[in-house]
């Protein structure tokens, strides 16, 4: 289980800088991890479909009829309906969609862990060291650990009843 301040230590490491004890220090390293880390986070969940960050919701039509979509979707994958602002319009009574999900630290595989340390020492690369090289090395790193935890999500066993139960494989068989 890793926190906030675990996952920006990992970063600040990363580029040879000390760790930090907690996200209130009046440091440089501390300041950028306090202003910084929720969006890099957020962005990182919601730029592929993560399993672990995946969530099912049932939703249904607030006095107006429109769905809201929950505050901790990060970005609707699946729906049936349309999609304006942070509503679902759809002429049904409920609809169902799937979306990414906000997840804290403490919950990220350990794949995901350390691609998120990487892409914060990349954020963290120029404000706090201001080397280019580094930077580009950092990006190079994460290219590699992000094509690597897409993998490692991707193979992830789900259930593979809806495959081996329908009725078009059977057939061919």
């Amino acid at each position: 289980m890793h926190t906030k301040i675990d996952l920006c230590s990992m970063a600040l490491l990363k580029l040879g800088e000390t760790p930090i004890q907690s996200l209130v220090e009046d440091s440089p390293a501390a300041q950028l991890s306090r202003t910084l880390f929720d969006s890099v986070i957020d962005t990182l969940l919601a730029m592929h479909p993560w399993r672990f960050a995946c969530k099912h919701f049932d939703l249904t039509p607030d006095d107006k009829g429109n769905f809201l979509i929950p505050k901790q979707c990060l970005r609707v994958i699946k729906c049936n309906g349309e999609i304006i602002g942070n509503k679902v319009i759809s002429k049904l009574k409920k609809i169902s969609i799937t979306a990414i999900v906000q997840v804290p630290p403490e919950e990220f595989p350990s794949y995901f862990v350390s691609l998120a340390a990487t892409k914060l020492a990349m954020e963290f690369c120029i404000p706090l060291i201001g080397d280019q090289n580094v930077f580009r090395m950092l990006a190079a790193l994460y290219e590699t650990e992000l094509q690597s935890a897409k993998f490692i999500d991707s193979t992830i066993s789900t259930n593979r009843d809806n495959i081996e139960n329908f009725s078009l494989i059977n057939a061919r068989f």
